[in-house]
């Protein structure tokens, strides 16, 4: 379960969490989809645009200028001329015409090499933001929506998406208090993209003596940038970070890093955070409920906080000691390389990446730098677009087009069957200044069978251009999962296509991805770097045995981190820091003095406030339909239905029941309980 450096980014995701709530989406009727789903039509192959500050500049102001055209024309139509045809095909039109900007500009926001086109980005994001605001705060179009009486289940569940959605923006409400909810939704914009750019435009450098770099791979120290007095100098990207301490024997290095690394964002980020829980809990204020998550969780899977805390308390029963368990081992590691008694040492947060590092080589000769030699990233690349193909039908072929950096790529998506173009994918993997700095899947443009309009995804991560370690051959299969979700998306309507599912089951699919770094499929990479060590059968157990060590303190912190989420955006005003200090404190290795994570925690303000649940929620469902499968992962049939009943189908239909006909039963959370006490099976 990748959480900490991955961030799902669905195309228009600031605009979707206040228009469309991230509830459930229409209902599909197959007959009907079938009619707007013609399989030899030849669709344009668009591609992203590659504009500087000054394009933005231009084509935002167009954008915003032919929008509110359209609204203005939907105004003015008269209610007895609103039919679903007018309002839904002017709707569609509107949701295109915005995200044929907001799409390229968002990626070129977080992946432009120049810093003046981020910052054009970001201004026009929040031109956008108020547009959205006005839209849905527009009383006569939303009279239009309420008017509609459709026959067909997609158009029903769509009109009470958006109804709901004009509703949440503050369409119904009085209008002093409407008035105080576009300041706040404007702020919030604002909000976010700060604390992004605090983080993301953060330059600093450590500078580590060659003695305390002692147990990193030469690999490594080779790529290292170095100050003229002989120090390494090291930055926040993952692929610097993560093997440091896993590897670097010197303990105090690491806990200089870790504290570092953990401060990357502040101070302001806290303000900032603390700023987003007050306006977030003025919104909950508005609507005369208890708390933002109540807001949050009425329009998703769980339908209450209430929900939330049984799941989480359920979760906490399972893990608290397998994760104590845990920690218990690690220490006595500890203690042994150290020639000390258990009594004699602590463990730190800073120790865990290490001594897990060093126990699994150990325990089952596990090395992730090692593991580098096995998973070449190209590669790596290849064979997830193999497994991708063969599960899915469809081919990814390498094309031309405009690169916001040379180190992009792009592959045009080919239906395996009919040789129809699908869809378009970027590949943007290797850290650069000013880049986003985790991993994310970014839907910049969607489908809509109604518009002949084919969807593009693009995959930003930071991983190592040498080579991946197992967990990043994971990250880079979750993202994949996100994508295909994306691109293989044959929706109706544009704001239902892909990933524009409950916030809490959009984890789902990426996160049953994974699954396919544990098992046979695994060893199947060789066939893409025939020079390579081969994975075979004693290299793939031996992996799954280290995977599964430390799952408890894993799911332990993630327990935390929802647990928090849920704090801070709850009944009670929770100060962000405090809360923090007294929540970690209550963990087995406690609170880490001079540290300000919350500070770094972007999922807080970047739309998975009160919902950061929705990650294990996700893959409770994930490893359920898992087991659909049974023990043939690469099984076509198994492929080609998942592809149809889930992908496909985007939000068109309610996750619970698309996952229930999936399973052909209801769900179930024993696989997910099993893989915390670590008694999933292979």
């Amino acid at each position: 379960m990748r959480t900490e450096m991955d961030v799902h980014r669905p195309r228009l995701q600031q605009m979707k969490e206040w228009i469309f709530g991230y509830s459930a989406r229409p209902l599909v009727l197959t007959a009907l989809c079938g009619a707007f789903a013609p399989v030899a039509w030849t669709a344009p192959r668009p591609q992203i645009p590659i504009w500087n500050a000054p394009d933005i500049d231009k084509v935002c102001g167009e954008t915003l200028s032919k929008a509110r055209g359209e609204i203005a024309a939907l105004e003015r139509l008269p209610l007895s001329q609103a039919t679903l045809d007018r309002v839904f095909g002017t709707w569609n039109r509107m949701q295109i015409l915005i995200e044929d900007t907001q799409g390229p500009v968002e990626i070129l926001t977080n992946a432009s090499p120049d810093a003046a086109t981020r910052t054009a980005g970001e201004s026009c994001q929040l031109k956008i933001s108020e547009l959205g605001t006005e839209l849905f705060q527009n009383e006569k179009i939303y009279a239009h929506f309420q008017r509609i009486t459709p026959t067909d289940r997609i158009d029903r569940k769509l009109k009470k998406d958006v109804v709901e959605a004009f509703e949440d923006t503050g369409v119904a409400l009085p209008p002093e208090k409407r008035a105080r909810m576009k300041l706040i939704l404007q702020r919030l914009e604002e909000v976010r993209q700060a604390f992004a750019r605090n983080i993301r435009d953060n330059k600093t450098r450590l500078a580590f003596s060659p003695g305390e770099m002692k147990g990193l791979p030469a690999s490594y120290l080779e790529k290292a940038r170095r100050d003229d007095k002989g120090n390494y100098l090291l930055g926040f990207e993952y692929p610097e970070y993560e093997p440091f301490m896993g590897n670097a024997e010197n303990e105090e290095a690491r806990r200089r890093y870790y504290i570092a690394f953990n401060n990357r964002g502040t101070p302001q980020n806290l303000d900032l955070l603390g700023e987003a829980a007050r306006l977030n809990r003025e919104i909950a204020s508005l609507y005369g409920l208890p708390s933002y998550a109540h807001f949050v969780t009425r329009r998703r899977m769980v339908e209450s906080p209430e929900t939330v805390h049984r799941f989480l308390d359920e979760v906490e029963g399972k893990v608290r000691e397998v994760e104590r368990r845990e920690i218990g081992e690690l220490r006595a590691f500890k203690a042994e390389r150290l020639g000390k008694s258990v009594q004699e040492v602590t463990l730190n947060r800073w120790d865990l990446p290490y001594y897990q590092e060093q126990l699994k080589k150990a325990r089952y000769n596990i090395d992730q730098e090692a593991l580098r030699a096995y998973f070449p990233t190209d590669a790596s690349v290849a064979w997830v677009f193999a497994i991708s193909g063969s599960l899915y039908g469809v081919r990814f072929v390498p094309a031309k087009a405009p690169l916001w950096h040379p180190s992009v790529r792009y592959y045009e998506v080919i239906d395996g069957k009919t040789g129809m173009f699908l869809s378009g994918v970027y590949l943007d993997l290797f850290p650069r200044d000013g880049k986003y700095s985790h991993a994310a899947a970014f839907g910049v443009r969607s489908v809509s069978l109604l518009a002949r309009r084919t969807p593009i995804s693009v995959l930003v991560a930071n991983l190592d251009r040498n080579g991946l370690n197992h967990r990043e051959l994971e990250t880079l299969l979750h993202e994949f999962g996100h994508i295909l979700h994306g691109v293989l998306s044959r929706t109706r309507y544009a704001n239902q296509g892909g990933t524009n599912v409950e916030r809490d089951f959009v984890e789902a699919p990426s996160q049953m991805y994974e699954e396919w770094t544990r098992k046979e499929p695994l060893r199947l990479l060789h066939q893409y770097c025939k020079a390579c060590p081969e994975v075979d059968e004693a290299l793939v157990k031996r992996l799954h045995a280290a995977r599964s060590f430390g799952r408890g303190i894993q799911y332990g912190r993630q327990h935390l981190y929802a647990s928090y989420d849920m704090a801070l955006f709850g009944e009670r005003e929770v100060d962000p820091m405090q809360g923090w200090i007294r929540m970690e404190g209550e963990t087995p290795t406690g609170y880490v003095p001079d540290t300000q994570f919350p500070g770094t925690f972007g999922h807080l303000v970047g739309g998975y406030g009160a919902g950061y649940y929705g990650y294990m929620w996700s893959e409770v469902l994930a490893l359920d339909m898992l087991s659909v499968y049974g023990k043939n992962l690469m099984n076509p049939a198994v492929g080609r239905r998942f592809r149809d009943l889930i992908l496909s189908n985007g939000g068109q239909r309610p996750a619970a029941e698309m996952v229930r006909e999936f399973l052909g039963r209801d769900p179930s959370p024993k696989a997910f309980f099993e893989e915390i006490t670590g008694r999933r099976g292979d």
